[in-house]
């Protein structure tokens, strides 16, 4: 199982609303299909999967709003076992380089 999160669509992200989920529990997902529409304050975006399986479990429903990070589905690999979580789309600004003395 892969845990799909709520990406960051920009740098001022902090929060999306899901606008409209384009598969449901039980459908089969390749990568590059569109799983969800996104609404930010600023825009909205469909986000692929980047995974292939099965969308095992939708955790967030359309309308609602939740942080960046938060699982918003569950998809089934077949693999069996708990998986890493991913974004929908992996967006985030890059981590800051760490100042050494």
């Amino acid at each position: 199982m892969i845990d799909i999160l709520m990406p960051r669509l920009s740098d001022t992200m902090t929060e999306g609303a899901i606008a409209a989920w384009h598969k449901k529990p039980g459908d089969a997902v390749a990568p590059g299909d569109v799983l969800v529409e996104i609404e930010t304050d600023k825009a909205l975006m469909e986000q692929e999967a980047y995974e292939a399986g099965v969308l095992a479990e939708i955790l967030v429903a359309e309308g609602e709003n939740v942080a960046i990070g938060t699982p918003i589905a569950r998809l089934d690999d077949g693999s069996g076992e708990e998986a890493p979580a991913v974004a929908a789309a992996s967006t985030s600004a890059p981590a800051p380089a760490s100042a050494s003395p």
